[in-house]
């Protein structure tokens, strides 16, 4: 459990508070690119930190966010003009450029300098891998902005969304780090029933039978190994036929996590504040995985009755919610008592039920953490460590230019005798040599 003070301290992010001014020494997602398309578009509303503002594609083509309220007298300036590089108040026609400088006050006379000594805040912004980050921390404290591996991606490679949900972004973030509760809450009665295909072996199994070892051993060992990017773990399963299991993931200040997949993954999911209690889970690709992917085999999800959320993403990566807490994220108890574990239907409701419900912000004085919380306990102390160290004047973890952010993978594999899950993911481990160097051929399951 945690004290009240530091349950305060980990979830409250507004501006001067010591996690909020931590998060604000990274650059962090602001909104999806393709939310401001074109030159000129529709401004977008932005909550983040839970500051209010607004972003706007000027007519270069530049990427503006800039305070929500005009500093005249208060108006939204998402109600604003997009014109003529700049977004005009509609109450009096005051203007501002991306960098946050008035260049034209119609409203007063002529001979008016006034506009010369007005700015509204403005943030610095990057476009990068389908999203728009920007950096909200001190000027002099702005980092080099950290390639995970989007820089370089073609724009056939890109792909970015986002999804919304209301609870606190460490209460979302907690859930997605849990390798213990995928034996558990996305467990379905009909995991019994998978044929062993042969991959219950040393190598890598086939992303159905990673399901199946899920629901064999429901109560993994968890091992953890701090980096200079935070840490990566293991939940540690046996499987049915006596091999060692393991599924490692990895968290990166300050809100990234890398979770387990079948050989290896590189893509980052993010849980960026939008205030204390919402948050915008972001997703991106990293680099083009290629045919790595085929060597899980058939989808994992592909065998499971769930879904998995709409077949299309909204046309600007906004991925809509069909069930919520209105609906009781679509529970259904025949389902619950005949089927499914959870009687949720949809894959990711599954998640959103059980951390939504916790409420807003979760009272984490009141929890008893056990031996499956480590990672999660592990999180807590490094963040809380690292608020801590900015409040005082020190400096932010794990946003120096010179780290090799391509570098933090996750990976999934049946150890063989003597091996070192430590190896995994790293640029030393055999399956990510034979990807980075392009190997056209793919290795099969079980290998």
């Amino acid at each position: 459990m945690l004290s009240t003070q530091d349950n305060e301290l980990l979830t409250r992010v507004g501006p001067g508070t010591p996690m909020g001014e931590l998060l604000r020494r990274y650059w962090t997602p602001a909104l999806l690119v393709s939310e401001a398309p074109t030159p000129d578009s529709d401004p977008v509303r932005v909550r983040l930190l839970g500051e209010n503002l607004v972003a706007f594609r000027d007519t270069t083509g530049r990427l503006g966010l800039v305070g929500e309220n005009c500093p005249h007298r208060g108006a939204s300036l998402f109600f604003g003009r997009n014109e003529e590089c700049g977004l005009r108040c509609p109450y009096h026609g005051w203007k501002f450029d991306a960098d946050g400088a008035c260049v034209d006050m119609p409203s007063e006379p002529p001979t008016s300098v006034f506009k010369d000594k007005v700015r509204i805040k403005a943030y610095p912004t990057h476009e990068s891998g389908g999203i728009v980050w920007t950096y909200m921390g001190p000027a002099d404290k702005q980092p080099p902005f950290r390639d995970f591996g989007t820089e370089k991606l073609a724009p056939d490679q890109v792909a970015a969304t986002k999804l919304h949900t209301t609870c606190n972004w460490v209460q979302a973030m907690e859930g997605n780090l849990d390798t213990s509760h995928i034996s558990w809450l996305h467990q379905w009665n009909g995991v019994d029933d998978i044929p062993d295909d042969g991959s219950d072996k040393p190598g890598y199994p086939t992303n159905a039978m990673s399901w199946k070892f899920w629901k064999h051993d429901r109560a993994p060992r968890l091992e953890i190994e701090d980096t200079w990017y935070g840490f990566k773990y293991v939940g540690i399963r046996d499987t049915p036929n006596g091999y060692t299991h393991v599924r490692m993931s990895a968290f990166c200040y300050p809100y990234n996590t890398v979770i387990a997949s079948v050989p290896f993954n590189t893509q980052h999911g993010l849980f960026v504040p939008a205030d204390d209690e919402n948050t915008w889970r972001y997703s991106f690709a990293t680099r083009d995985q290629g045919s790595i992917a085929e060597v899980g085999g058939e989808n994992l999800f592909s065998v499971s009755p769930f879904e998995f959320g709409p077949a299309e993403v909204g046309r600007n990566g906004i991925i809509p919610r069909r069930y919520t807490a209105a609906n009781d994220y679509g529970i259904d108890r025949a389902e619950q008592r005949t089927s499914t574990y959870s009687g949720v239907r949809e894959f990711i409701s599954q998640d959103f039920m059980v951390t939504e419900s916790m409420g807003p912000i979760y009272d984490r004085t009141q929890e008893r953490l056990g031996t499956s919380d480590k990672a999660i306990i592990r999180m807590r102390r490094l963040l809380l460590a690292a608020a801590k160290r900015v409040a005082a004047g020190g400096d932010a973890p794990a946003v120096d230019g010179d780290l090799d952010y391509r570098s933090i993978r996750s990976a999934e594999k049946i150890l063989e005798d003597g091996e070192d899950w430590r190896h995994l993911g790293t640029d030393d481990d055999p399956m990510v040599q034979l990807y980075e160097r392009g190997a056209a051929a793919t290795p099969v399951a079980g290998s």
